[in-house]
């Protein structure tokens, strides 16, 4: 699904500059796409802009503006998954099945009840604030083009591909073996590396109970199943810090643009303002933020090796004029080297194999030569 036409992203570009180039005159912007990816949306809603630089004005067609018009909006609540009944054996059977039921029909749900005290998830989004609030050579200082880079503070969605940016400044943190990387991570605010850190063990924690879960719904048996979960455990875990802040024109331009995640299960702490989008049923529907929860997305390696029953769908991201918003999406998969295949016990005459195999290294060499669009990585893994 391609977010951008090019002709019309440089006409709108071109008309951008110009509003730019006025801009500058008394608000000090400058109009180059270079001080955008350079400086970041942070630094330009600090700067007091009143109207949006054209680089990143979406097209006509691919506004949240005109999309929520067409299809009059509307908002969901996501189905709901209590980590402590499934822990209760007598209930166990009815959470897989709403688990099972979510990932076919959503490919999104929320968890609750996951064990994670509220002074791990609120410390994380205080000090995610925090980040962003430092003075912008402090953040600069992390800055990098580089998608293969542990630590990265960087702007839009692939800032170096995007034809139109996207209204979002984030830092992407490696944190697997944590030990091994946790001291290349910022060192202000003074509490990040301590804070971040004892989030990043907790989600992972709630992602492996989630995804064994996940495997025994799917009806994987322990010999595939074991695996997964062995590799897992020594796999990937990226977090990523997500800094919307307020956008003079909403109605033109996204946080994030349509995609799909890359990994096996995603799982995003959102503060209290609603912004994730989730493409379903043809619509584009808000998820209603739950305190507390986490909001679980399963990713393109999960669809591949359901063969398809699970379902990595499109979301996006849309801001808004009145409040910052800050999330954390904690993207967890195998090693880079690791092959992801579809299981064999859902392979059969009626159910032939429908992706090819796959690895993380091979997604990332994707992602710094493409467009951007995730999406596309997963489609191209099909074998029909």
């Amino acid at each position: 699904m391609a977010i951008v036409d090019l002709v019309n992203a440089g006409e709108q570009q071109q008309m951008g500059s110009k509003r730019a180039a006025e801009e500058d005159g008394d608000g000090g912007v400058d109009d180059s796409r270079e001080y955008y990816c350079r400086r970041g949306v942070r630094h330009l809603c600090d700067s007091g802009i009143t109207r949006l630089p054209g680089n990143y004005v979406l097209p006509a067609s691919d506004r949240p503006g005109q999309a929520a018009a067409a299809a009059a909006g509307g908002s969901v609540k996501l189905p709901v998954v209590d980590l402590s009944r499934l822990r209760i054996p007598s209930e166990r059977g009815a959470v897989l099945r709403t688990l099972d039921a979510a990932c076919r029909e959503y490919g999104f749900f929320q968890v609750v009840n996951h064990g994670v005290g509220g002074g791990v998830v609120g410390g994380m989004l205080d000090v995610a604030r925090r980040f962003f609030q430092l003075p912008q050579p402090e953040r600069e200082r992390y800055m990098s083009a580089d998608v293969r880079a542990p630590v990265r503070y960087g702007t839009s969605f692939n800032q170096v591909r995007d034809a139109v940016l996207c209204w979002r400044d984030f830092l992407k943190l490696a944190c697997m073996p944590l030990a091994a990387v946790v001291e290349s991570w910022p060192s202000s605010p003074a509490d990040l590396r301590e804070v971040a850190s004892r989030y990043a063990e907790a989600n992972q924690r709630v992602f492996m109970e989630v995804m064994e879960a996940a495997l025994e719904a799917l009806g994987v048996g322990s010999s595939t199943g074991g695996g997964v979960m062995e590799d897992l455990a020594a796999g990937t875990q990226m977090m990523t810090v997500n800094c919307y802040p307020e956008c003079p024109q909403p109605e033109l331009t996204l946080g994030m643009p349509p995609h799909s995640d890359y990994g096996f299960l995603t799982l995003v702490l959102q503060d209290e303002v609603a912004g994730l989008q989730v493409m379903h049923a043809g619509e584009w529907l808000t998820v209603d933020p739950l305190p507390g929860s986490f909001v679980v997305n399963v990713g393109d390696h999960l669809e591949i090796l359901s063969n398809g029953r699970y379902r990595s769908v499109l979301h996006r991201v849309k801001v808004n004029s009145r409040r910052l918003r800050v999330s954390v999406a904690s993207f967890h998969s195998v090693a880079p080297e690791r092959v992801v295949s579809p299981a064999p016990e859902l392979i059969d005459d009626r159910h032939p194999r429908r992706y090819m195999d796959t690895d993380l290294a091979t997604f990332l060499a994707y992602l710094a030569s493409a467009a951007g669009n995730h999406k596309s990585f997963l489609h191209s893994r099909r074998l029909y």
